[in-house]
C-alpha cells in the first residue's frame, strides 16, 4: 500500500531485512519467556520485590505498591482499580486480562513486557518509560502517556479511546490494526512511528506533531481536511 512519511523522506528497506514493511524501521518486539512461576496469594507492599511469581485472579484494587519491582512475573485476570504502582518496575513480565479504573503507574518502567487483553480506564502512565513492550488486544480508555518515553513499543489490535500522548517521545512505535480514537498528540515527538494499519485514526489535538510518523495514502485523504484547517486553508466546492 502506498504510504506517506511525515517530516522526512521514505527510506528503502535494507537487504538485511532490518527495516520494517515499506522501509519503516521495525520495533524490536518484546519476547517474554517466563520460567516456572510460584503462585502468589498475598497483597502488594510499597517497594515490594516480586520475582518469579504468578498473581492470578487477585483483587488488588486500592492496594499500595509504589516503587515495587516485578521480575519474571505474570499478573493474570487481576483487578487493579485505583491500585498505586507509581515508579514500579516491570521486567520480563506479562499482564494478561488485567482490568481496572484509575490504576496509577506514573513514572513506572516497563521493559520486555507483554500486556494482553487489558480492560483499563484512566490509567496513569505519565512520565513512564516503556521499552520493548507489546500491548495486544483489549480496550484502554483515557490512557495518560503525557511526557512518557516509548521505544520499540507495539500496539496491536487494541482500542485506544482518547489516549493522551502530550509531550511524549515515541521512537519505533507501531500501531497495528488498532483503533486510535480522539488522540491528543500535543507536543509529542515522533521518530519512525508506523500508523499505516490503524483501522480508525482520529487525532483530536496535535495534528502537526505527526512529523516523524508514517501514514497510508488513504489515511492522508481522511486527514486532509484537518491538515488544511491546520494551515488555514479553506476548502470549498
Amino acid at each position: 500500500m502506498p504510504y506517506v512519511t511525515m517530516g522526512g523522506m521514505a527510506r528503502k528497506t535494507t537487504k538485511s531485512g532490518a527495516g520494517g514493511a515499506g522501509g519503516v524501521p521495525a520495533a524490536r518486539r518484546a519476547e517474554v519467556r517466563l520460567p516456572p512461576l510460584s503462585p502468589y496469594g498475598g497483597g502488594l507492599d510499597p517497594d515490594g520485590d516480586y520475582d518469579g511469581l504468578e498473581f492470578k485472579d487477585l483483587d488488588l484494587s486500592g492496594q499500595e505498591g509504589p516503587g515495587s519491582r516485578f521480575i519474571d512475573c505474570a499478573l493474570r485476570d487481576c483487578g487493579l482499580d485505583e491500585t498505586a504502582l507509581g515508579r514500579a518496575r516491570f521486567i520480563d513480565s506479562v499482564l494478561s486480562g488485567v482490568r481496572g479504573v484509575g490504576t496509577d503507574l506514573a513514572g513506572a518502567s516497563l521493559r520486555d513486557v507483554e500486556v494482553v487483553d487489558a480492560r483499563l480506564g484512566g490509567t496513569q502512565l505519565h512520565g513512564a518509560v516503556l521499552e520493548r513492550v507489546l500491548i495486544r488486544g483489549g480496550k484502554i480508555d483515557y490512557l495518560n502517556f503525557r511526557k512518557a518515553r516509548l521505544k520499540d513499543v507495539v500496539f496491536e489490535g487494541v482500542v485506544l479511546s482518547e489516549p493522551d500522548f502530550g509531550g511524549a517521545e515515541l521512537v519505533r512505535v507501531e500501531f497495528r490494526d488498532c483503533v486510535l480514537r480522539r488522540a491528543d498528540l500535543s507536543g509529542a515527538r515522533m521518530k519512525d512511528v508506523d500508523l499505516r494499519t490503524v483501522a480508525e485514526l482520529d487525532i483530536a489535538r496535535g495534528l502537526d506533531r505527526l512529523a516523524g510518523a508514517v501514514i497510508s495514502s488513504a489515511q492522508l485523504l481522511h486527514l486532509a481536511p484537518a491538515f488544511a484547517a491546520q494551515i488555514g486553508v479553506r476548502v470549498e466546492d
